[in-house]
């Protein structure tokens, strides 16, 4: 979150802006604005900061967090688990958008299947802790199980898995 509010505070006076004005126009309050600028705000929700980026003409991307080993890169594990049997692969990028999205990667839907239905449990459980670890708790779940209904899969084809 320092980061993300240092970016802001850079993008807002690059355009001259005041918080006032820019917390207006996103919907939020001055004091929202100036907590997350100085690294105050421990949790602001994807959609408020949304609407901040997108009044500065900005965008949230998303990235593997960098391990200390392979070992705990689980997005990238799942990302090449669910490729393997495809031309075009499934980025950790683009598996981490879905899970925090709800929704799976247009044309790659087959990999979601592939992911759900062979990867090993230990391997989504770390993929849940992994992307689970941005968000509320129990939200990569459901987001999951979006994914799952929006490619066909029956809860009980995968969630077993999890225990």
């Amino acid at each position: 979150m320092p980061e993300l509010g240092k970016a802001v505070r850079r993008a807002r006076r690059a355009r001259g802006i005041t918080q006032a004005q820019l917390a207006a126009a996103a919907g939020l309050s001055r004091n929202t604005l100036n907590r997350l600028e100085n690294g105050l705000f421990p949790d602001l929700g994807v959609k408020k900061v949304q609407s901040i980026l997108e009044k500065l003409g900005m965008e949230v991307t998303f990235r593997p967090a960098k391990a200390k080993s392979g070992k705990d890169d689980f997005a990238g594990m799942a990302s090449a688990s669910a490729s393997v049997s495809f031309r075009k692969r499934l980025s950790p990028e683009e598996l981490l958008r879905a899970l925090l999205s709800g929704k799976a990667t247009p044309g790659k839907e087959a990999h979601f299947i592939a992911l759900l239905e062979e990867a090993p449990p230990a391997l989504l459980r770390g993929l849940l802790a992994q992307a689970g670890a941005w968000v509320k708790p129990g939200r990569i779940e459901k987001n999951l199980q979006k994914i799952a209904d929006e490619v066909g899969l029956r809860p009980q084809a995968w969630r077993k898995k999890l225990g």
